[in-house]
């Protein structure tokens, strides 16, 4: 029986060695680290186990303001790490999964709005109900819209002026609307201040601002000539009122464009404030000097019989632009802005120490769709007030460049290095109260693409919507929002975060069309949290903190919305869709 004896001592050889060795405990020790796997958290613990065991799952770790989800295998958490079955068989990095605490749970409202009837972009933008992106109301079968807004704020009240497009507007007319909470507003049904109907200077109405003076108000606008005889084909005007709501021109007063301009035609947009210690109202103005962009400063006495040119304040220093159109003026801790409308750009800004400069270097401060807007403040707070471009003709796949639109209105708020970025007023945000479900199983959602776009199916388009979530990654591709206009992925509309270009991007037909962009600089591997608002087919996506865009979404009501990635790995994290109280609407 040799060969039982040599069985025998082989057996007890490679007991020993196994005893020796450890294999008898279950292999070869192995750390398994416990990553916290949010900025700064680092390792949270570590354990060593030996292969072929099970790890001890460590005490919950605890972050401030959100829910421990468990432990992945892998940080874009797609596989979650089971105590009770997974064994260690080398090194391993857990990683956390969190959720943003919200306290609140998914509701099932009855009454949303179907549009699966509505098959084409306009009948789906015929049947929305505009509250917070206001549209005047219909005049017959026509659609009048929101040109260059004019804000004013007193007693609680914010008046907003503007120029309306269309209806029963005379060449631009100046009507009001008014609200305490920019969510619901009130529409006045006659003008506040209308073209002349007989031609003349103000055939045309441009615009302009309310300012308040020892208890009376002046509307200075701009008289803007459709006829070739008169002299200048813009004028600075004024109507005197005292009740805000209707306006008396002040026959024969005006403000031509000086000499030195050597120009008769782009002189419009006066912005006024009144100082009344020194009884005296500033006009900013825009204008053009040898085909260089420009801001001119008046000064006006505050009975408006003494009339000074005081120069140039601002040189277009960036681009081709004509015209830096409704500019203005306001103070933000030591810091005072100028804002424009480049012509057919963006909206822009510039900083100070002083009122009237000199001023820094512009900065975007939104996208194109953003167009016209002026500041506005109640002694808390300062809002930009502007108009959301729309397409002459909703089933246009091709460019959003129609002039007027929806009322769109955003919160300003100052970095601590005195750069601007704006951000949803906060009555928009908070009537978003209803919790809506998913169309996935979780609030995260992990995307890993190459070249071709990678989708995943998660939120649903209602009519009035906010979606909220973070987002983390590791490539230089772009990701972001994905909209269906009509089933066809090559149609698709995108809002995408693109870290290779700097910058927050709107496009069509699956990126290949750009509608507008925001400069946004953003670190691989960091976290940064995300918020968009649509209502009807105007949307504002936020890089909270950081940037803003105002997007044009026709025809994509009643579908998902996709998250998307290409050439990327990003990480979808706490995601959160709402609509308001009652259901969608």
């Amino acid at each position: 029986m040799k060969y039982k004896k040599y069985f025998c001592f082989l057996t007890l050889f490679l007991s020993v060695a196994c005893f020796l060795s450890g294999c008898g405990q279950g292999g070869e020790p192995c750390e398994v680290s416990f990553n916290g796997n949010y900025e700064a958290a680092g390792i949270y613990a570590s354990q060593t186990v030996n292969s072929g065991k099970k790890a001890v799952e460590p005490e919950t770790p605890v972050r401030d303001g959100y829910v421990f989800l468990g432990w992945y295998k892998d940080a874009g958490l797609t596989k979650e790490w089971d105590f009770g079955k997974d064994k260690v068989n080398g090194a391993v990095t857990l990683y956390a999964g969190w959720d943003v605490d919200t306290e609140d749970e998914i509701s099932y409202p009855e009454n949303d709005r179907d549009f699966s009837k509505l098959r084409t972009p306009g009948s789906q933008e015929a049947a929305y109900e505009y509250r917070m992106f206001f549209l005047p109301g219909m005049d017959g079968t026509a659609q009048p819209y929101v040109g260059d807004t004019m804000p004013y704020y007193e007693d609680g009240v914010y008046y907003i002026y503007y120029l309306k497009d269309g209806g029963d507007s005379y060449n631009h007319s100046i009507y009001l609307a008014t609200t305490t909470d920019f969510v619901a507003y009130s529409e006045q049904d006659e003008p506040v201040l209308e073209a002349s109907r007989g031609g003349g200077q103000d055939g045309w109405i441009g615009t302009g601002s309310v300012v308040k003076v020892d208890g009376e108000y002046y509307f200075f606008y701009t008289g803007h000539s459709g006829s070739s005889a008169e002299e200048f084909k813009e004028k600075i005007m004024v109507a005197r009122s005292d009740n805000l709501t209707s306006f008396e021109k002040i026959a024969g007063w005006e403000i031509t464009p000086p000499a030195e301009l050597n120009q008769k035609n782009d002189f419009r947009d006066p912005q006024a404030y009144y100082d009344p210690d020194a009884g005296e109202i500033t006009l900013t103005v825009t204008a053009s000097k040898d085909n260089v962009a420009r801001i001119l400063k008046y000064t006006v006495s505050a009975d408006l019989q003494d009339i000074s040119y005081d120069g140039i304040i601002f040189s277009n220093p960036v681009g081709e632009f004509w015209n830096l159109e409704c500019s203005d003026t306001f103070r933000m801790g030591n810091r005072w802005y100028l804002t424009y409308s480049a012509q057919d750009d963006t909206l822009w800004y510039a900083s100070a120490d002083e009122r009237y400069g000199p001023y820094s270097g512009a900065k975007r401060l939104e996208g194109k769709l953003f167009y016209a807007a002026k500041h506005v403040e109640d002694g808390e707070d300062v809002y930009m007030v502007g108009w959301a471009r729309r397409s002459e003709s909703v089933s246009s796949t091709q460019d959003v460049s129609g002039w007027a639109g929806n009322l769109v209105v955003q919160k300003v708020c100052q970095k601590e290095n005195g750069d601007l970025y704006l951000a949803p007023a906060d009555a928009v945000k908070e009537q978003f109260l209803v919790r809506r479900e998913l169309l996935t199983d979780s609030t995260h959602v992990f995307l890993e693409a190459g070249a071709p776009y990678c989708y995943q199916e998660v939120f649903t388009c209602y009519e009035s919507f906010l979606i909220t979530g973070e987002f983390r990654y590791s490539g230089e591709g772009s990701f972001g929002l994905c909209f269906d206009y009509n089933g066809r992925d090559d149609k698709y509309k995108l809002i995408s975060i693109c870290p290779a270009e700097n910058e927050l991007q709107h496009s069509f037909h699956e990126g290949s069309t750009l509608i507008a962009q925001m400069e946004v600089a953003l670190e691989e591997g960091k976290e940064y949290s995300f918020t968009y608002i649509q209502e009807g087919s105007v949307g504002i996506f936020y890089i909270d903190g950081m940037a803003a865009l105002t997007v044009r979404l026709y025809g994509v009501s009643g579908k998902p919305v996709r998250l998307f990635a290409e050439n990327n790995a990003v990480l979808f994290s706490s995601l959160r869709q709402y609509s308001v109280k009652g259901g969608e609407r």
